[in-house]
């Protein structure tokens, strides 16, 4: 296996770590747009790595790359409106395809908080025969959320529940960033997208449809001591997915924001700061949202000021195999002090880079395969969750 890794951010930089510790692939070239930056963070691990520079918004430059390097992989490790350019190019080049995050939706044009338009994915479903008829794999949303959060999912459907009223991811922590008054420990440019676009919401019979930003709040207890935390609905990619392949009557996703976060981004929304169309300044043409970005710390370098933990998991209710009512939380959490002190990165970044390299050496040793354009509910559950304890990371679940 050759990988290109592109992206040499926080997830891509963790992600460098975990697999140098791993001995599944023959290379990983890391590109970046900052060849400093894919240079740091090679650095260290060993002549399998190689760093170089690549335009991620050209499909055609990332099939070169691909090309030039002989790559039978490429993983997606920048934010999501570099993912149609990255796809395409992997395809182009022959390669297979990973991501942590699927193709932007776009609201609907005149009812956004009630029906959906163009959803999160849509435009690489949209190719998917194409995919298949070439015998080429894209697995998509194969972070932590989507992807961990999808395979408890699944592994809930096939060893747990006989019936699944709902399926609910629901991601909380209790970080705190020393000497930062406002310090998002993930890209803010993402968390804009996510949070401020109409969430949608998945019920059989009905479909998806979407409702306002931060609706239904409720207040979901946390496991190992991070304890209640109010989470509101957001936009992602397991409602677009989980139901695809996984049956239920209803899937969610909320998130733990808490109140000042939701007012900081509500702020943004209101000043327009939220937009990602350039505006001219002087003589300058430039993002609001970038803006936003460059004014905050980079969550990559966030790990030695931070403090807690961060839960992801996947909320599960129906009938158990016994037909009797049953109630689960299947979760994977990650402590700060650990990922800094075993690996040199924050918890959040390795907590989403971790998967996609254990997805990588499955692929790699053949316990998951498949061609078209899938989602990790589409692939065995049990060989993804033995791996990633393996990987020194356990699940667990928790009946409630």
């Amino acid at each position: 296996m050759r990988i290109l890794l592109v992206g040499a951010g926080g997830v891509g930089s963790a992600a460098v770590a975990i697999a140098a510790r791993r001995t599944f692939f023959e290379t990983m070239v890391v590109a970046d747009h900052d060849p400093d930056r894919a240079a740091r963070a090679v650095a260290g691990h060993g002549g399998r790595f190689v760093a170089t520079t690549v335009d991620a918004g050209s499909a055609a430059a990332v099939a070169a790359l691909c090309r030039a390097y002989r790559i039978t992989h490429v993983l997606n490790a920048v934010d999501p409106r570099f993912v149609m350019p990255i796809f395409e190019g992997a395809f182009a080049a022959g390669a297979d395809y990973l991501d942590m995050a699927m193709s932007l939706s776009h609201p609907h044009p005149t009812r956004p908080y009630a029906e959906t338009g163009v959803k999160l994915g849509d435009d690489q479903f949209a190719v998917a025969d194409r995919w298949s008829a070439a015998g080429r794999l894209a697995l998509c949303g194969i972070g932590v959320e989507p992807g961990l959060s999808d395979v408890f999912a699944r592994y809930a459907a096939d060893e747990l529940f006989t019936d699944i009223d709902e399926i609910g991811v629901r991601d909380g922590a209790d970080l705190t960033v020393d000497g930062y008054a406002f310090a998002p420990s993930f890209s803010i440019w993402t968390t804009i997208e996510e949070c401020l676009n109409p969430p949608v919401v998945w019920e059989a019979g009905r479909g998806w449809y979407t409702t306002p930003p931060f609706s239904e709040p409720e207040v979901f207890d946390f496991p190992e001591g991070i304890g209640p935390v109010e989470c509101v609905n957001v936009e992602h990619e397991e409602v677009l997915l989980i139901p695809r392949w996984v049956p239920a009557r209803r899937v969610t996703f909320k998130y733990g924001l808490g109140s000042e976060f939701i007012e900081v981004l509500k702020t943004l929304r209101r000043l327009g700061l939220d937009s990602a169309a350039p505006v001219q300044v002087g003589g300058v043409s430039v993002s609001p949202r970038d803006v936003v970005a460059a004014c905050l710390p980079d969550p990559a370098a966030l790990g030695g000021r931070m403090r807690g933990r961060t839960c992801a998991g996947t909320y599960v209710t129906g009938s158990g195999i016994d037909g009797r009512p049953r109630k689960v939380y299947l979760y994977h959490v990650v402590d700060n002090e650990w990922s800094m002190r075993e690996y040199g990165h924050q918890a959040v970044v390795w907590q989403t880079a971790v998967n996609p390299v254990v997805a990588l050496e499955l692929l790699a040793t053949g316990a998951w395969s498949g061609t078209g354009v899938l989602g990790p509910e589409a692939l065995p559950p049990r060989p993804f969750l033995d791996l990633l304890t393996a990987y020194g990371s356990p699940w667990h679940l928790q009946d409630r």
